[in-house]
């Protein structure tokens, strides 16, 4: 059943950050690496990335994909990195701020002035960033909840991810406007009943004024 909407759930990497495709070029002056040496591309461009097109063809999971991503990182760099997060936090860490989207600021913002819920439901939040990364980000403070698969143990799609955020949001899945950047979990979600944006990061602006229409009071 469709209720107006009174939440505004959100995937964090990818959506409310720039994803890792978009700052290889601050990945690579973190991590001293030569500009031009990272080349996988994801969405930006399938094409180029194998790894990426198997994991949408649920192939690999999404924590494969950055496992292999990580690994190859290692590489390059000679670091004993053996966790995704090793990764993310040496290219992420110096700015944390630097990689959020201007335009998932300006949404939150809205969201929250409208009276709005605010949620995370992330596969990997702490996973990928660290505790301490959210800890420097204090616009996370406004988030009434953050359901994260680290702790867990629950990805996206399984329909208990979005169960456990709506039990916390203590709102019926109708009234939710949920934003994600991969198909799989758009679908998840709507098998759940929640509204849903299939976030485009090719186009952050238009994803995010799509939410924040549903979210708008429905005129009488």
């Amino acid at each position: 059943m469709l209720h107006e909407a009174q939440a505004l759930v959100l995937d964090f990497g990818g959506v409310v950050t720039r994803t890792l495709f978009e700052t290889h070029d601050l990945t690579e002056i973190a991590l001293d690496l030569p500009g031009g040496t990272l080349t996988w591309r994801g969405p930006f461009d399938p094409a180029s990335d194998p790894l990426w097109r198997s994991m949408q063809a649920d192939e690999i999971s999404e924590r494969d994909y950055w496992r292999k991503r990580t690994e190859d990182v290692a590489k390059l760099t000679g670091k004993p990195w053996t966790e995704m997060s090793d990764f993310v936090k040496a290219a992420r860490g110096a700015d944390p701020e630097a990689v959020m989207r201007p335009e998932a600021m300006a949404a939150i913002d809205q969201a929250r002035k409208a009276g709005k819920k605010l949620a995370i439901l992330s596969n990997e939040l702490d996973l990928f960033y660290g505790s301490e990364f959210r800890d420097r980000l204090p616009f996370l403070k406004n988030f009434d909840v953050i359901v994260d698969a680290t702790y867990t143990k629950i990805l996206k799609p399984d329909p208990r991810a979005y169960a456990l955020c709506l039990e916390e949001l203590k709102l019926p899945a109708g009234a939710c406007v949920f934003v994600d950047d991969q198909r799989r979990n758009i679908a998840g979600a709507e098998a759940a009943g929640m509204q849903t944006v299939h976030f485009d990061v090719l186009d952050p602006a238009t994803s995010f004024a799509d939410a924040l229409r549903l979210l708008a009071p429905s005129s009488s």
